[in-house]
């Protein structure tokens, strides 16, 4: 990566950038009408030729809730903290849903637009970070299912909390950047993350308090869950939405720190490979 530096009005010098200067994180304001233009072709593309369009923004999480509703509220009548079990699973999907989707797209970004890569320059960093974003439409269309859901059951939030909602949405869109960053760029010279993507995504599922409440794992074993960034982000995201269930904590406390380590080592890893992606891909 070089730095262009401008002394006067005739001499210009080039020079290796180095710290943070080179992410050159500026870069993504200055193409900040890139990043909106992707923003609208992703979703366009999304659904694109399909019957149903934006309705599987809503048909995705209504059927995987009602999957978790038999098995897990009828069957084994996990602890739902006194809110009904389909509010419960929805509000953990939410958030959910929003990491899976941006994860999905923002792995696959870098590969799937590689005639541009290779035929002009714009900061990579864009591509991932459109695809991230892209998923808030989606989660806002299932977010306004959940609004009905809680009308329908008679689930008041708690206005005192409420604020914090959008914190733990930023917090998810952290948590899927990050990893997305890292597996974008592994993707450019391994494709292996497109087949390792689908079990990836299913095994970190179960592992994330959506289908049943954290406080089913045992005391001995809820730092080691901490370690899961997406444990922090759900539990939270109910806990603001409901205002039941585990309130940020330490455990919170520590995933937002990993999430925070992903984002900034997949920023480096990222910007490191970025040299790389024209010739590779």
């Amino acid at each position: 990566m070089t730095e262009l530096t401008k002394h006067d009005s005739s001499t210009v010098y080039i020079k290796p950038t180095t710290g943070f200067a080179a992410l050159n994180l500026g870069d993504l304001w200055r193409y900040r009408e890139l990043v909106v233009f992707m923003i609208w072709r992703d979703i366009k593309v999304r659904y694109k030729q399909t019957l149903l369009g934006a309705a599987w923004a809503v048909i995705q999480p209504v059927m995987t809730m009602l999957v978790f509703n038999f098995l897990f509220g009828s069957v084994a009548k996990v602890p739902t903290d006194g809110i009904p079990y389909p509010i419960f699973s929805f509000a953990g999907l939410l958030p959910w849903g929003l990491f899976t989707t941006a994860l999905n797209t923002a792995s696959r970004s870098l590969t799937s637009n590689h005639n541009m890569i290779s035929k002009v320059y714009f900061p990579r960093l864009v591509l991932p970070m459109a695809s991230v974003l892209g998923g808030l439409v989606d989660f806002a269309i299932a977010f306004v299912i959940m609004g009905g859901m809680m009308v329908y059951y008679k689930v008041t939030p708690t206005l005192d909390v409420l604020w914090a909602v959008p914190v733990f949405i930023v917090l998810t869109i952290i948590t899927a950047l990050g990893v997305a960053l890292w597996l974008s760029a592994v993707n450019v010279q391994y494709r292996d993350v497109g087949y390792a993507l689908p079990f990836l995504t299913q095994f970190w599922l179960f592992v994330t308090p959506v289908a049943y409440s954290s406080k089913v794992i045992s005391d001995k074993w809820q730092m080691v869950y901490a370690l899961n960034p997406m444990a922090g982000v759900v539990n939270g995201f109910r806990w603001a939405l409901l205002g039941k269930g585990n309130a940020p904590d330490s455990l919170v406390a520590i995933s937002t720190g990993i999430a925070l380590l992903v984002l900034v080592s997949g920023l480096i890893y990222f910007r490191n490979m970025e040299r790389t992606f024209a010739d590779t891909i």
